[in-house]
């Protein structure tokens, strides 16, 4: 298992544009993968749980895969979500 924790840094945080964005890097790996948000942990490839997560501007998060290429897919979301998905 890989981890890293990261803080949303775009204004807006998390609406549909990210959520779209983060499904479709996260559905690259075949780790599954996970985004947590304080005792919440939803799966990163469901669009409908990661709306649901409320991450909004400055919200500290932790983005978990387990898997084969769980580095690669961890490294990857972290950097989509810090350059503020490319907004």
């Amino acid at each position: 298992m890989t981890e890293r924790s990261t803080t949303i840094k775009n204004r807006a945080g998390i609406h549909a544009r990210p959520a779209t964005l983060i499904v479709k890097e996260a559905s690259k790996f075949k780790s599954n993968v996970y985004i947590e948000k304080g005792s919440e942990k939803i799966n990163a490839k469901s669009i409908l749980c990661i709306l649901t997560l409320g991450g909004t501007y400055n919200t500290e998060i932790k983005v978990i895969a387990e898997g084969e290429d769980e580095k690669e897919a961890v490294d990857s979301l972290i950097s989509l979500i810090d350059n503020k998905f490319e907004e």
